[in-house]
């Protein structure tokens, strides 16, 4: 059996974590709304139609924000067409996904949804076909207070107090050329400074996330960032960066997914950097890593003007939980940087939730490791000395135990989140707290499984699920724990006090 040794310094710490880096994402796209989040026809259904089923496990996922409303959507996308009675709504094509929208939902009910979901808008502006003052117009309809035509229009669309939605994207990927009215970097820059002027002019407390590159493997990368940030460096609070991952046939390098994302960041913050250098700045940049998770795009299949259809339905597998854990963990030890990261998506379209048409709904296995990051994720992220064996992966020397922990001092507890890639062997993990004084361990839950390839489905919802391990009893200053291999695994501890 192979050893891990951490040494746990309570005062090494990295930095306090933004709630915001437990946010997710919905997009007007296949079933993530209608038949998702919104089915009136579902026995569970409320007065507005919303799901309470699939509230209910949104709520248990703590999101803190939810991106809306796209994605590849956004950039063709007319807010407008979303607002007033429904009865006197357009249905458009959506071009970026070939489907009709009927836009039975738009910002109005969505911010309702959240308010059940216990969540936020992370709203987002249409830089594609829209213009910089349709932007500020949006701002002004959410957050303006009345007295104007759109703040107004709200109040008579229903909604007299004011959204004060504080988080905003400027657009969508617009580095892509799939994107609509796809931008080069300068130009963006100059139309994404030109809008952050004139949203933060309309209401100035709100935060803006300009676009970074849609992955590290653009050709563009990190020149866009570059060019985008000597435009924007001074009017934004966030630079974006998205990255989704998939198997290719090799297990341990898709497990080993985490080092990529690892180094997609710190190219990012480097380039970041050198703009703040070239500007003269004191100012940090920060970055929103709004869209990550697993997604199959080897298995999409296109659709051809259908009203919701089932795109990008990804069925997530345990040896999936085990990457995205992977990947929560790196978000976690860059939180010094990243303060908002969403899990694209929430419910249906590459999601840790999956409903049927006016049936069932179920959590998906990659859901526990988010929740688990998510409710316990909060607090102090530490820097652990680790020392722990490696395995050559294609993204280079992985370790076999990639881990972070975050001490809450609110409430006393420090969380091990480890993810354990070695395909052979359990891993005995020495822990070192002695700077905490005596601990109790409180907790072990772990999620494992001899089929990596095991799914949870609606006969099957508990397929994979975390099981409570036998926790090591009375009060030590370090620890000895035997990590399964292949698993992803959660250790709390209690200080004294």
């Amino acid at each position: 059996m192979h050893k891990t040794t951490a040494y746990i310094e309570k005062n090494f710490k990295l930095a306090n974590v933004d709630d915001k880096l437990f946010s997710s994402f919905i997009e007007h796209l296949g079933r993530a709304i209608y038949t998702g989040i919104y089915e009136p026809s579902h026995p569970e259904s409320d007065d507005q139609g919303f799901r309470k089923d699939v509230i209910e496990l949104v709520r248990e996922l703590g999101i803190t924000m939810v991106r809306y409303p796209g994605g590849n959507f956004l950039s063709g996308y007319n807010w407008t067409d979303g607002i007033g009675p429904r009865d006197q709504r357009p249905a458009r094509l959506d071009l970026a996904w070939r489907t009709i929208e009927t836009n039975e939902i738009g910002i109005d009910e969505f911010y309702d949804w959240c308010l059940k979901a216990n969540t936020r808008v992370m709203a987002a502006v249409n830089m594609g076909t829209g213009t910089p003052q349709q932007a500020g117009y949006m701002v002004e309809y959410c957050n303006f207070p009345g007295g104007t035509w759109w703040s107004d229009l709200r109040i008579r669309n229903g909604h007299k107090e004011p959204y004060n939605i504080k988080t905003w994207c400027i657009g969508n990927e617009m580095d892509g050329p799939w994107q609509i009215c796809h931008l080069d970097a300068a130009d963006y820059g100059k139309k994404a400074l030109e809008t952050a002027k004139i949203m933060k002019w309309v209401d100035n407390s709100i935060e803006l996330v300009v676009c970074g590159s849609s992955t590290s493997s653009m050709p563009t990368f990190p020149e866009w960032d570059r060019i985008v940030l000597e435009y924007t460096y001074d009017a934004v609070d966030y630079l974006s960066l998205h990255r989704y991952y998939e198997n290719y046939g090799n297990d341990l390098d898709f497990l080993a997914s985490f080092l990529d994302m690892d180094r997609f960041i710190k190219s990012v913050c480097a380039t970041a950097d050198y703009v703040k250098a070239l500007k003269r700045s004191k100012k940090t940049m920060h970055l929103s890593f709004d869209e990550w998770n697993v997604w199959y795009q080897q298995r999409q299949k296109q659709h051809d003007w259908e009203i919701a259809p089932d795109i990008l339905d990804d069925r997530y597998s345990l040896l999936d939980a085990l990457v995205v854990g992977g990947l929560g963990v790196t978000l976690l030890n860059n939180s010094d940087r990243v303060k908002i990261a969403c899990l694209a998506q929430l419910v249906n379209v590459i999601a840790p939730i999956i409903t049927e048409k006016n049936g069932r709904v179920i959590r998906q296995s990659i859901y526990y490791p988010f929740r688990d990051i998510s409710k316990y994720g909060r607090g102090t992220v530490l820097k652990p000395v680790v020392i722990t064996p490696s395995v050559e992966t294609c993204h280079g020397d992985a370790p076999l135990l990639h881990m972070s922990v975050v001490y809450n001092e609110e409430n006393g507890y420090i969380t091990v989140f480890c993810l354990n890639i070695d395909q052979s062997d359990d891993m005995l993990l020495e822990l070192d707290m002695r700077s905490f004084g005596k601990l109790s361990m409180a907790e072990h839950v772990c999620l494992r499984g001899d089929d990596l390839n095991a799914v949870n489905t609606f006969d099957a919802p508990d397929t994979v699920s975390p099981k409570s391990m036998e926790i090591i009893g009375g009060e030590h200053e370090a620890f000895s724990v035997r990590i399964p291999k292949l698993s992803w695994n959660v250790l709390r501890f209690r200080t004294k006090g």
